[in-house]
């Protein structure tokens, strides 16, 4: 029954087709991104948890850095030298060389930002409130923004999206990039304006940008995106966690609530995230 029910998990909660559940705890999150959720005016009012793994999800960290490694070695362009049957010799970048900035530094970003820094590359981040991390120079809020981008080769965006974050990555912030800097967009579709990026290619300002979020999803045929040389879409793939994985950080939840505590990784209902 109803009343029986405490805790709920979801993916794509209807709240205006659910029932009130008089009795409830807690609610988790299968989804990472939860803007359109803690909108919803019908929201129940107990503490809204997120089901992620504490270390990050192996699936993201591998994702991420297939396409950082990928940009980074350039082989976009390898492959338009060997649709052209080019021998292509040209200059190599070594890791030490290339920085790697993440917006956003949360555990699925901290994971593959150890494993780049183990390989030689040069890491930062940029988050929203100023917080110490070993060996990683973080910048934080809207006044560091510039002097983060300003220093950032390859862009990796893993933000919530938020009021504050929602086109982040427009002509504006574009030009604060170094010549030729790279995006690699693990975060939400709404976070890039398009038309932004498309000149920002166009023009060299940016050489490359790997999409996996994307808006609208699916991509309607007649995105300029698609075809783009310059541009890689993906659909959305970066993780798919397993049951087993959920199960478990769910019952990890629950034991903290029912010890007293809180969700574990509880979303502030404020911020959106």
């Amino acid at each position: 029954e109803v009343k029986d029910i405490e805790y709920l998990a979801f993916m794509l909660p209807d709240f205006n087709l659910l029932p009130a559940f008089p009795n409830l705890k807690a609610m988790f999150s299968r989804a990472a991104g939860v803007e359109d959720i803690v909108k919803h005016p019908n929201l129940p009012k107990v503490p809204l948890g997120k089901v992620e793994p504490p270390g990050g999800d192996p699936m993201m960290t591998e994702y991420v850095i297939m396409h950082v490694l990928r940009l980074h070695r350039d082989m976009p362009g390898y492959a338009a030298a060997q649709a052209r049957k080019e021998w292509r010799r040209t200059t190599i970048v070594r890791p030490e060389q290339r920085r790697v900035g993440f917006l956003g530094f949360g555990m699925m970003a901290k994971a593959p930002a150890l494993v780049l820094q183990s390989l030689g590359f040069r890491i930062s981040a940029w988050v929203r409130n100023k917080r110490q991390e070993d060996g990683i120079a973080i910048y934080h809020g809207a006044g560091q923004l510039e002097q983060f981008l300003n220093q950032t080769d390859i862009a990796v965006c893993l933000l919530p999206l938020t009021r504050e974050t929602a086109g982040i990555f427009c002509a504006r912030t574009f030009a604060m990039m170094p010549r030729g800097a790279m995006l690699v967009n693990v975060g939400r579709g709404k976070h890039v304006v398009e038309a932004d990026l498309i000149d920002a290619l166009d023009s060299g300002q940016l050489a490359y940008a790997a999409l996996d979020a994307l808006w609208p999803e699916p991509l309607p045929p007649g995105s300029p995106l698609w075809l783009h040389p310059k541009v890689t879409v993906m659909p959305h793939v970066a993780r798919r966690p397993t049951v087993n994985q959920l199960v478990t950080e769910i019952a990890a939840n629950i034991r903290s609530l029912e010890a007293g505590g809180q969700p574990l990784q509880e979303v502030d209902i404020a911020t959106g995230y």
